[in-house]
Parts: C-alpha cells; structure tokens; sequence
C-alpha cells in the first residue's frame, strides 16, 4: 500500500480537530442555467458526479491512523474502496430557494465533523435555488489540501467552454504538479544535509526579521517600526471568545475594477481595499453592538509560499499581521492606515526564503497555544482578532456541463479563541467574500455581509475626495 508523508503544518492542523473546532475549508460554487439551449437536469448532473471515474490523489487518500489523528506513525494512505454515495450528495432547498435559505443549509453542512476513516472530503449538489439555478458544496480537511491548491483542483473540473460536455470531475483529473507528495520512506543522507543547511540560513533570516518586528532596527538602515504589528497587541474583543460547533456563513460579491479604483486613490493593493472593507464593517458591526474596543483590530493574513506550478496537497503557507485601523472614524485615514500596517509587514518577510517565512510565520502565530490553556481565552489578549485570506481563482468565466459559474465563494475556519474567519477569492472579475463564524460568539453574522458592501462605497467616497 503506497503511503505519503504529512509535513509539519499537515501535523499541526489534525491536532487542532477537536469538537468544537473543525479543520476543515470548503468552497460555494452558484451556477446559472444556460442562456440558451437545454440544461443538463439535476439528475443527470447526480448521475454524473457518482459514475465510476477513478479518483486520483489528494482525493483517493485517507489517513492511516483515523482514530488517533496526532500518532507519530500517521501518513496519508490510498483508499481502493472509496464509496461515492457517502462523499457526493445530493439536496435540495424548498423552491424558489433565496441566498438567505442556501446559506442556512451550507452553515448546517460546515457544521458537521469530516469522517477520517474515509479520505476526507464531500461534495454537495445542491437544488431548487430561485431562477433555476443550483450551487455546489465542497468541503476537505485542511490537512489534506490547503485553500489555495484546492481552489486550483476544484476549479479544474470546469471549462471556459460552454458547450463542453466532457471535462472529468475534480476528484478525477490526474495532478499535473511537479512536486507531488513525496513517499513516507528515510530520505537520502544528501537531502538531510541540505535540508539541514536550508533551515540554518532560514534560522538566520528569521532572527533579522524578529529584530525588525519587535526593534524596527533588525538591520542597519531598518525603520523605525511605524505600521508594523507585533503578536499579542491586538485588544480582547467578542470576537475572541470560545466557540461551539455551530457556523453561520454569508457573503458579498463586488467587481474587482470597483477595489482597484479604490487601491490607486489610496496607493495600496487590492488586499490592502480588502482589508479597508472588512475594517470598516467590523467597525460598524461592533459599535452596533457596544463592543468597539478603543484599540484597533489586528487581522493575520496567510501568505501563499507554494511554487506556481505546485498543486500537490498539503500546506505551504506564511502569515502576517496587520492592523485594521478600527479606532479610526474617518474612513480615508483608516484606509491609510492600513496601507502603511501591511507595506512594514510585507517588507519584514522580503528576501525569506519559504523555509524561513514558514518559520517566522510559526514563531510569529505561536501566541496562539494560549487559547488551549485552560480559562486563558478571555482573559489575554490574542494573538490577533480574526482571519482575513485572500485566495486567488480563475479569471476567465467558467462553466459546468454548460451551467455558467456565478460565484465562487470560500469557507474557512473559525478555532477557539478565533470566532470569525473572512475569505475571499477572485473569480472573473469578481470577488468574491465568504464569512464564517461562530452562531453564538458572533450572532447576526448576516449584518456584517451588508455592512461589507455598504463599507466599499464608503470607501470610494473617502477617496474621491
């Protein structure tokens, strides 16, 4: 039996599953009917879904150890008996079925554990949404696959052309990466050593850019530390609270142009107008409820550090911190502000290697071991205040046996400690926003949705003047 190896990260999120936190992400994708021409009838699209395609890796893998997720003996295995009635379903809304009812049922979905004796991954069609539309539902353990290189297998399943029939499911396309998961065997004597030398210069990159973090003076000519967000400084708020398993999931969708008119008023990026919308929304949404703290928020933003041409499993990712500017009324100045927190961390991680980002990354998230101490959450500050991810998609519209894709929204986790995650992924010149949180820790999470889009015209009416 073939056995592929876990890394570290991989490790680390099958020991963070437990009841109330599960490790998994998914993805919303909405479909419209065709313009012209007959659509495919959701039976026959079931019907297509559970044929007999051989399922290739990451999705034919299954742990070795399922019930014991953190043995030192655990390695990814091949399951020869996959079952696709249990991993590809079918629902339906009452119809007409709105965005409001969809989201319902998918926040039930993500609200339910993942079966690790089977590889760890479902597929939903979903039926009987409003102008004859349906939407699919994925979920996958973190463990297995990591936002970004799903978002690249999903999405692969589909085609730009609307009258292709034939384009084999996600799970059936053979992986066309140049570094797929490696076997679980001893590595060589000559990989040791320059593994070994690669994390003696990552060690060393690390402790300059620590210096940076905590100083501003790592490195001759280093700034003077204006910006840049260190852990453990972001204030207590509701948003940090313990979390059951319930999840409530919205979202928001806007045309890329409008965020990139915004960023050239404001000489920032594209993740800088992200930012600037989820802080003027939490801004509002926590003043609504008397909870504003008179600090400002920090948000963690995870950094992609795997090859382009990688769409192996597993996890290659950093993190940065970076301040939200909630303190701030006036929309222009919090929307500076932010540009100026992640240009300083942005230019902490410049010459890392990826082994010293993943590194620095470890050191700079570790604040976040307090939260399974127990009492601890509540009563120290966190090692920041929510998740905001942006995961790059496709750019040419897409369709699905001739069904055209209209959104493509993602869903992340919310851990202990950590009640609210907001992810976004572009897609044709959309992008789109996905979040998720806690039903209890953050209750109303639909508000902050409409809040989102009320804070992009905020936004360009500070920069227009």
């Amino acid at each position: 039996m073939v056995r592929r190896k876990l890394n570290a990260i991989d490790r680390t999120l099958l020991a963070s599953e437990t009841r109330e936190t599960m490790v998994h992400v998914g993805g919303l994708l909405l479909f419209s009917p065709p313009a012209h021409g007959a659509a495919e009838s959701h039976r026959r699209l079931m019907d297509e879904l559970r044929e007999r395609w051989t399922v290739q890796p990451p999705w034919n893998l299954k742990l070795r150890h399922p019930d014991l997720l953190t043995s030192p003996l655990q390695a990814w295995i091949e399951d020869d008996r996959l079952d696709f009635h249990y991993h590809v379903r079918r629902s339906a809304l009452p119809s007409p079925g709105d965005e409001r009812e969809l989201g319902i049922l998918v926040s039930r979905l993500h609200s339910t554990p993942i079966d690790f004796h089977r590889p760890p991954w479902e597929a939903h069609l979903i039926e009987g949404l409003e102008g004859g539309r349906f939407a699919m539902y994925v979920k996958v353990h973190h463990a297995l696959i990591d936002g970004f290189t799903g978002t690249r297998l999903l999405t692969r399943a589909l085609t730009e052309d609307p009258d292709e029939r034939d384009t084999p499911m996600f799970y059936a396309r053979v992986p066309t990466s140049r570094t797929p998961l490696p076997p679980a065997h001893a590595p060589a004597l000559e990989s040791l050593l320059h593994a070994a030398r690669e994390q003696a210069g990552a060690s060393r990159d690390v402790g300059w850019a620590l210096m940076r973090l905590f100083t501003g003076k790592g490195e001759p000519g280093g700034g003077d530390g204006d910006g840049l967000v260190s852990p453990m400084h972001a204030p207590r708020t509701v948003l940090n609270a313990r979390i059951t398993r319930s999840r409530r999931f919205a979202t928001q969708q806007y045309p890329v142009d409008r965020l990139k008119a915004v960023a050239r008023r404001f000489g920032g990026t594209l993740n800088d107008v992200v930012l600037g919308i989820c802080g003027s929304s939490l801004r509002r949404f926590l003043e609504e409820q008397g909870s504003l703290p008179d600090e400002s928020l920090t948000a963690m933003i995870p950094v992609n550090v795997r090859p382009k041409d990688d769409e192996g499993g597993g996890n290659a990712v950093g993190a940065v911190l970076a301040a939200l500017g909630t303190n701030l009324p006036d929309p222009a100045e919090r929307m500076r502000h932010i540009v100026a927190s992640t240009t300083r961390a942005k230019e902490a991680l410049q010459g890392m290697s990826r082994s010293a980002i993943v590194q620095y990354s470890a050191l700079l998230l570790s604040p976040m071991l307090l939260s399974f101490v127990p009492g601890a959450i509540g009563r120290v500050r966190p090692a920041f205040n929510l998740v905001v991810s942006n995961v790059p998609g496709p750019d040419a519209t897409l369709y699905f046996r001739g069904w055209k894709l209209a959104a493509l929204y993602p869903l992340s986790i919310p851990f202990n400690g950590y009640a609210l995650n907001v992810t976004v992924q572009s897609y044709a010149g959309t992008l789109n926003f996905g979040f998720i949180g806690c039903r209890e820790a953050v209750p109303h999470l639909q508000r902050l949705a409409v809040y989102a889009g009320d804070a992009l015209e905020e936004l360009e009416k500070a920069g227009a003047t």
